[in-house]
């Protein structure tokens, strides 16, 4: 038993109990008392105030990404909630832990439809692995210790907790809970004899590697696998940072784009060792690449979450084990003989290079040779983050991975994510590159957090990628019904007087030259910076154009 204190004191000295350092917010009265203990904590845990709570949501997912432990946001009732899906949803769909403390209506109104009464459980239930209510505050410490143990465990997700104002004001001498270690499945014996057979007899293997719970040690134990073993690596749809791509064993990431050239190549293997991949929609290119249910490859499919095995792709081998245990295991027991595959392996480093290497430059700004020029300046622990759009498409294709940089995306394909994750990550690595890439539509959604930036102290840069449209759906709309555009065009403000109006530095960018310079300026900014990139509207990824796509469609009407 501990000292008497508030019932929001405790849920704050679990959280310290659990390792969290910081946590994302906009503040509402349903927790008070969490606030107030927050303050008293603020060496302890940091206080993040966003400006809405998706953005808040969003912080709290990229945290989780980049520390491994469930990333923590607090918001109210009702519309607070509610607002904070898109953040849960993108949790979800990322195998992030993230846990959603969200401030309920007081126990006596409960079922009333009381003032912002929101049921969490059938509301939000179907985007969470557990919705928890607590009811007393002798039970908030062992419930929070027990969703961040779920968040963590099997496959890693979002865990709501609902806290009833009066429950966060109540007094309780309960303790709290020390954090439960995470179960950590690891293959049998057996089972890496199986991965050794079916490497033995293989004449095109292919690693795919994606999911969440990737430690330093396991990428540590994947390299050094990999350089023993000589089988050729891909990267899952948003996981492009699990490998270093300077590894001679890495050939390319499914995503979008995939390059055509690699596709060819997982549709040709003979033995897939999908590890920590759900094998996904974005990742087998709608199941085409690796079929469901039945995949023409024998696929060996590692996930920590037995239901996920065999639940879309049944494998050949199913393994339950956590990228962690499966690297480690692999390093330490099965063995192969790299020069096996070298023809194979090299064959698709070559056709990397060449699908990464910007062409010549179209226009006054082209995109690729802005991010490559992005690539050469930034640091090997550099962390990048953007959203969804057509402008992430040349930051996957011609941004590197290397040594300890990070990259983080949505696989849930949420606009507005972007300026939020940099935000998170400037707070949890104060001291590396943050740089952010949102295109106009997409900064547009959760703009408002360069304030939270500002506020913060966050130094981060915030690319811009502006071509005044939905990019996306204009390209597919270019694609489906030509000549017929609506609704895609799409009005900015003047992002550099847009920026300064917050306190950051800011400059436009309409010439590829000029941006190398204009990057070192921002980058060495003392707080948030804006480089405004003005890009041609008419071109929707690096190889098509609005005129390409009209001239197919020509084509094959004629």
């Amino acid at each position: 038993m501990g000292p008497s204190r508030s019932g929001g004191a405790v849920v704050v000295e679990q959280l310290a109990e659990l390792g969290v350092g910081a946590v994302f917010c906009v503040p509402g009265e349903s927790y008070l008392p969490v606030l107030d203990a927050l303050r008293d904590a603020r060496d302890e845990i940091r206080t993040v105030v966003a400006r809405h709570e998706g953005a808040a949501a969003t912080m709290a997912e990229a945290h989780a990404r980049l520390t491994g432990r469930p990333g923590v946001c607090l918001v109210t009732r009702g519309p607070g909630a509610t607002h904070a899906m898109v953040g849960l949803h993108t949790a979800w769909q990322g195998s992030t832990p993230m846990l959603l403390l969200v401030g309920q209506v007081p126990r006596r109104h409960l079922g009333r439809d009381a003032f912002q009464e929101l049921d969490c459980r059938g509301m939000q239930g179907t985007l969470a692995k557990r919705v928890e209510r607590v009811m007393a505050a002798d039970r908030l410490s062992e419930t929070l210790a027990r969703a961040a143990a779920i968040a963590t465990s099997g496959r890693p997700g979002p865990v709501i907790v609902e806290l009833p104002e009066d429950v966060l004001a109540e007094a309780t001498t309960a303790a709290v809970v020390a954090p439960a270690p995470a179960p950590d499945p690891a293959p049998s014996e057996d089972q890496l004899a199986q991965v050794q057979a079916l490497l033995h007899v293989a004449e095109r293997p292919l690693v795919v590697v994606g999911g969440g719970g990737w430690t330093p040690t396991a990428r540590a134990d994947l390299s050094a696998w990999l350089d023993a073993s000589g089988v050729p690596v891909a990267a899952g749809f948003r996981r492009a940072d699990v490998v270093d791509h300077g590894h001679p064993c890495y050939v390319g990431h499914l995503g979008i784009p995939t390059d055509p050239e690699l596709a060819r190549r997982v549709r040709d293997a003979d033995v897939v060792l999908a590890l920590g991949s759900r094998l996904g929609e974005i990742t087998t290119s709608g199941w085409e690449l690796i079929e469901a249910p039945l995949p023409r490859q024998r696929v060996i499919h590692v996930h920590p979450d037995g239901q996920t095995l065999g639940s879309v792709v049944r494998p050949w081998l199913p393994i339950s084990a956590t990228p962690t245990a499966m690297a480690g295991a692999l390093r330490r027991h099965v063995t192969a003989d790299p020069s096996r595959w070298a023809g194979w392996r090299q064959a698709a480093k070559q056709q990397l290079h060449a699908f990464v290497t910007p062409e010549d430059p179209r226009g006054a700004l082209d995109l690729a040779h802005v991010v490559a020029a992005l690539d050469e300046a930034l640091d090997d622990d550099a962390v990048v983050t953007s959203g969804a759009g057509n402008y992430a498409i040349w930051v996957q294709r011609f941004l590197r991975a290397t040594g300890q940089r990070r990259h983080l995306g949505p696989q849930s394909g949420a606009m507005g994510y972007g300026l939020p994750a940099a935000i998170a990550a400037a707070v949890e690595h104060p001291g590396r590159q943050i740089v952010a890439v949102a295109g106009d539509g997409c900064v547009q959604m959760t703009g408002a957090e360069l304030a939270t930036a500002v506020q913060e102290h966050a130094a981060l840069v915030l690319l811009v990628v502006d071509n005044r449209r939905y990019g996306t759906i204009r390209m597919h709309q270019e694609r489906r019904y030509p000549g017929r555009v609506h609704a895609t065009d799409l009005l900015g403000p003047d992002f550099v007087q847009w920026a300064r109006s917050y306190g950051a530095h800011a400059e436009a960018v309409e010439r590829t030259d000029a941006f190398a310079e204009a990057l070192a300026r921002a980058l060495a900014f003392d707080g948030p910076a804006v480089v405004h990139l003005l890009v041609d509207p008419d071109q929707l990824t690096p190889d098509r154009t609005v005129a390409d796509e009209a001239g197919q469609q020509a084509a094959e009407t004629s």
